[in-house]
């Protein structure tokens, strides 16, 4: 049997994409593999947002010359694929650069790769158009493993942030049908998936068809989903404050299939950086919107982006930032020193913040990040905690889970319990784990 090997960088979207590209492949007669070396496809899904993305590329695909070259002195092909947003954006430079690369397909065109593999016989392939077509009506039954699961409910962005690629690398804003969402989650649902995260670009910007022949939006979408036996968690990720409307911030304290857990990336607490950022949004408005989350659901856990040293930033406004950091409190958080991307407006800028200035920032403020991440662990402790049954844990007799505040939670259970909730005093908090004591009988939870 032939297989397939697929490495995935970036965001929960690739993550998702990846398995949907194993699934493409799965039903063409490749079964899936860990194992690089014994891949006779290889498939390096690749995200545009980190710094020096490009690079890391490339220097995977050195590596994997030397690998094809080995197997086709045994006689094996390989083929070599570079699929997602840095496809996306380099295109055919891509080919020009890596002579051992056979495809390169944006992310839109993923469900085109068997014929892709096909044509790269006679010839290498380039595929970075953005098709008319919905990829979602010819991509394969999902092949379900795991507790939990990735839905794509809505792709691409019409924000135009100025440091951002999304726009040019996954194209103006779409979503799919409420039905359709509904048909794929009730296929992972009777799979044995029991948490469904809804993922997008922009996902609170989703205004998919509704049932009505209407257009519908994300929380019409989420009281859908929260219907369906056997679903017993929802989350969604990565919004935009501008669209946290007051219907979508009111289904926090209505829905509860819907966590208590909100990432809702900020970036900066300075608006005169938010402006060059072109956010369309200020300090003062994203406070607010925290303040009525936190009436609709006081428990809610917060987590949110921030980028230091932007073109231009000053020390005042990077304590402006710290400043938003300290009035709200966040439970986790992702920060990144500003690095330019090509193609993108802030690119351009030539007020550049020294790196030995940003590596300062970034330091300052991902120390005041953890020390608030480890108190909201730490406040866990001596309460009892509902955790959704992920996966025997690293050791004999363990199992690990999540809290609906994502905190990961390790306790002594059965194997039989994953799937279900189950109830477990906190007794411990390490640096990135809980861990805890089951209350009560584990045969009788649900």
């Amino acid at each position: 049997m032939k297989k397939a090997y697929v490495k995935s960088y970036g965001c929960q979207m690739n993550a998702y994409d990846a398995a949907r590209m194993a699934d493409v492949l799965g039903a063409e007669g490749y079964a899936a593999t860990d194992v690089v070396e014994d891949a006779d496809v290889v498939i390096l899904n690749t995200c545009h947002i980190r710094e020096k993305a490009a690079d890391k590329v490339y220097s995977e695909l050195g590596r994997l010359r030397v690998l094809k070259g080995e197997r086709a002195q045994a006689g094996r092909d390989t083929k070599i694929v570079v699929a997602g947003c840095v496809a996306q954006a380099e295109g055919a430079e891509i080919l020009a650069r890596a002579a051992t690369v056979d495809v390169v397909v944006g992310p839109q065109n993923y469900h085109r790769l068997p014929d892709l593999l096909a044509r790269s016989a006679t010839g290498r392939v380039v595929d970075t158009e953005f098709p008319v077509e919905d990829k979602f009506d010819h991509l394969p039954a999902r092949r379900t493993h795991g507790v939990t699961a990735f839905l794509t409910v809505q792709e691409g962005c019409d924000k135009f942030c100025a440091f951002c690629v999304v726009p040019y690398t996954r194209g103006a804003e779409v979503s799919r049908s409420v039905a359709a969402i509904l048909a794929e989650a009730e296929k992972l649902v009777r799979g044995g998936v029991r948490e469904i995260t809804l993922i997008g670009q922009n996902v609170n910007a989703y205004h998919g068809l509704g049932p009505d022949g209407e257009s519908a939006n994300l929380p019409v979408l989420l009281r859908a989903l929260e219907r369906l036996p056997g679903l017993l968690r929802l989350r969604y990720t990565t919004s935009h404050p501008n669209d946290m409307d007051d219907d979508l911030i009111a289904a926090h304290g209505t829905i509860p299939a819907l966590m208590p857990y909100l990432h809702l990336p900020v970036q900066s607490g300075s608006d005169r950086v938010l402006r060059a950022m072109n956010r369309k949004h200020s300090g003062d408005a994203y406070r607010r919107i925290i303040e009525r989350v936190r009436a609709a659901r006081p428990d809610i856990a917060l987590s949110s982006d921030f980028i230091v040293g932007f073109p231009g930033e000053t020390d005042a406004e990077f304590e402006e930032t710290m400043r938003l950091v300290r009035d709200i409190g966040f439970a986790s958080a992702f920060s990144f020193k500003y690095s330019p991307r090509p193609g993108t407006p802030a690119a351009d800028s030539v007020d550049a913040v020294p790196e030995a200035v940003k590596s300062e920032r970034l330091a300052a403020l991902q120390a005041l990040l953890d020390a608030q991440r480890h108190a909201f662990n730490a406040s866990a402790v001596g309460h009892v905690v509902e955790v959704l049954v992920e996966k025997v844990g690293r050791h004999p007799g363990q199992v690990a889970g999540k809290t609906p505040h994502l905190l990961p939670v390790q306790f002594d259970a059965p194997a039989s319990t994953i799937g279900t909730v189950v109830p477990v005093r906190v007794v411990r908090a390490g640096s990135n784990s809980l861990f805890g004591e089951t209350v009560g009988d584990t045969a009788a939870a649900a």
